[in-house]
């Protein structure tokens, strides 16, 4: 029996999607299957040590590491607090530019810029803001809404705020994706449903809670999604801003396994270190996806 041609939509579709299936094995599937290889071996940089087998060895190491348990707990508490109040601010905002103000699309073009920033600049501007004494930018500001009570801080290395200053850094970085995700939502969102809303004489809070959340269901799941891969992704603003520390209260998952591999010359733990947090990441995605779509199915 003849199988039928494949009809020039199809065609069209395959090839337009070789670019980016062609990206996708070569810069991460490829690399992935590579660290799953080398996690099983003692690789070290410049080591004269022939290329062994070790099986798990690195996994027992990378599970017992003190340093990759800190930087865990880390990752799980940047995203705790990243995730929901960058997540409400840009709701907040997308609510706000959403209306008709006068300059509406300046206001959104300057609360998009940040996300248009390489995060190396972004980390760099903050590291001056963050700048420790009186002449501080942030250390000033405080201090002259204060009256002068606030005392300066060198927050970048303080084991207490470090870890926070990183935080507000990517909050304010990323906040105008969410922003322009949910603006669109919105503006999705049919008027004749808040119409009725009205005429039912609904106010503006049941309105939200009824029209715009479940309007905004697949939008928020997405960024959600998104923001919490992203917030275990950090990495460029801890090497820039604190490099880990102090005494590794700002070390994150990404910045300890490039530690290890290429600062301390371990490619095979950082390799299995890879391993398991993208397995981690991969788990936490698939449950907060679960749970986010059944949430919204029930209401």
């Amino acid at each position: 029996m003849n199988r039928p041609n494949r009809s020039p939509e199809a065609s069209a579709a395959w090839l337009l999607m070789t670019p980016a299936l062609a990206g996708l094995l070569l810069f991460m599937l490829l690399p992935f299957g590579l660290a799953v290889v080398l996690s099983f071996t003692n690789l070290r940089m410049g080591s004269p040590l022939p290329l062994e087998f070790v099986g798990l060895a690195n996994y027992t190491l990378a599970f017992t590491d003190t340093g990759l348990t800190r930087a865990l707990l880390n990752n799980l508490l940047f995203a705790l607090v990243v995730v929901p109040v960058q997540t409400a601010l840009g709701l907040a905002l997308a609510l706000l530019l959403n209306r008709q103000l006068a300059g509406r699309a300046v206001f959104r073009t300057l609360f998009f810029l940040p996300v248009v920033f390489p995060l190396s600049l972004v980390a760099v501007v903050w590291v001056l803001i963050f700048a420790p004494g009186p002449d501080g930018l942030l250390n000033a500001a405080l201090g002259l809404l204060t009256f002068g009570g606030w005392e300066p801080r060198d927050f970048l290395n303080d084991p207490f705020w470090a870890l926070p200053a990183v935080m507000l850094t990517s909050i304010w970085q990323g906040v105008g994706f969410q922003m322009v995700v949910l603006l669109a939502g919105l503006q999705a969102i049919p008027r004749q449903l808040y119409e009725a809303a009205a005429v039912d004489g609904a106010s503006r809070w049941r309105q939200f809670l009824h029209v715009t959340l479940p309007g905004l269901r697949n939008p928020l799941i997405f960024v959600v999604i998104v923001t919490t891969i992203l917030s275990f992704r950090v990495f460029d603003q801890v090497r820039i801003m604190t490099r880990g520390g102090p005494q590794d209260a700002s070390n994150t998952v990404i910045h300890e396994m490039v530690r290890t591999a290429f600062d301390q010359g371990h490619v095979a733990m950082g390799a299995a270190m890879s391993v398991v947090f993208f397995l981690v990441i991969l788990g936490i995605a698939l449950v907060q996806r679960r749970l986010l779509r059944q949430r919204g199915e029930v209401s």
